[in-house]
């Protein structure tokens, strides 16, 4: 026959059991907080995902129009730079392709100096030292002009007599006196020619190439 349980043994018992059943409940609490907190984590994570998702597909959307824009940009200034060297444009091709690894720089830093460039090189400079002795030859050549004009003048005038025997001398002189500035026109021509200015460098020379070889012809037709 079974041995009789002694109210001790029971209440032992008993208490083990709310000892194991308060664990139990205490480890089901621990287990759902955590199971709270790691459902609130991944929420979380998911969120901040979709905002990086967001995020990054607006970086692309304004990376695809900076890109569409500066490959206009690169187009139209490399139409300019074809414009302006002619004919031998052909051998260039189209405009050139980014680097193999790409660069960090800015594109709207690297065309905003690309149009500095452009423009800087659109703009025409001012003869160079070296075409000095063609500015004289210009001033010269006016003055021989002129005076040969002169020249015709006072013997048109000598020819007729009356009334052009005496306005043609005058008229030769102011026509002779006018020479160097005659001299500009092909200096002109020279300096668009290269793409220059004729500024007052240039111009002196002319004039004084000019006023030089009038008064030569001046002394030595006397």
């Amino acid at each position: 026959m079974n041995q009789p349980v002694t109210s001790e043994t029971y209440s032992a018992q008993l208490r083990r059991l709310a000892e194991l059943t308060a664990r139990v409940r205490e480890q089901r609490a621990e287990a759902h907080t955590w199971y709270v907190r790691q459902c609130a984590a991944a929420e979380q994570a998911v969120a901040d995902a979709a905002d990086q998702v967001r995020a990054a597909e607006q970086e692309l959307v304004a990376a695809r129009e900076q890109q569409e824009r500066v490959d206009a940009e690169v187009a139209h200034l490399w139409q300019q730079v074809r414009t302006r060297l002619g004919p031998g444009a052909r051998r260039v091709g189209g405009p050139p392709t980014p680097a193999n690894g790409g660069t960090t720089a800015d594109p709207v830093l690297l065309l905003s100096r690309a149009r500095d460039l452009l423009d800087r090189a659109g703009q025409p400079g001012e003869l160079p030292g070296s075409v000095n002795p063609l500015l004289a030859l210009c001033g010269a050549a006016g003055a021989v002009l002129a005076y040969a004009l002169g020249t015709g003048a006072r013997a048109l005038g000598v020819g007729y007599g009356g009334d052009l025997a005496v306005g043609m001398p005058v008229l030769a002189l102011v026509v002779t006196l006018l020479g160097p500035l005659i001299g500009l026109v092909p200096a002109r021509v020279l300096a668009d020619r290269r793409h220059a200015v004729l500024g007052p460098r240039p111009i002196t020379v002319v004039l004084g190439a000019g006023v030089v070889a009038t008064a030569l012809l001046l002394i030595l037709g006397r």
